[in-house]
């Protein structure tokens, strides 16, 4: 499910308090929210990891023909995904998604500092920020800070 105009709003905001590490998303889809990134970033690594053929052809398409040479792409499984370069991760996942992610959070990650989720809170995290949309629904968009 893609992200809404919305979201993706809060989210390239949010993305400002992040630093300059590189940023993960898990679930890139059609690079809606890819592709905005590496242009607003142009100096940071972005990793994009997307299992879905169509969408993750979609999105090496669109890198190549904007010329993003800062994104990386694989289509691959984030759960067995090499994270430990991360400084930032963003998904928008389901509450399962987020609890999966939470455990594989709890092993190493030097690098990582910020957690930025689309609706789905991190279970036992409290979040640094919030945005709440204008949206139907009122949907929230989690900055979370994970060093102590």
């Amino acid at each position: 499910m893609p992200s809404s105009k919305k979201a993706r709003k809060a989210i390239l905001q949010l993305s400002e308090e992040t630093g300059t590490g590189p940023i993960f998303e898990l679930g890139s889809g059609w690079g809606n929210l890819l592709i905005p990134l590496a242009r607003k970033y142009p100096q940071r690594k972005i990793i994009g990891y997307e299992l879905s053929v169509m969408p993750w052809l979609t999105t090496v398409i669109l890198k190549t023909l904007f010329g993003l040479n800062n994104i990386q792409l694989h289509r691959k499984n984030f759960l067995q995904a090499d994270l430990s370069d991360a400084s930032v991760i963003i998904c928008y996942l389901f509450p399962g998604g987020m609890q999966t992610i939470e455990n594989k959070l709890k092993t190493k990650h030097e690098n990582l500092n910020y957690l930025i989720s689309n609706n789905f809170s991190l279970p036992s995290h409290t979040p640094a920020r919030t945005i709440q949309l204008n949206d139907l629904y009122k949907s929230p968009v989690y900055l979370y800070e994970l060093k102590d």
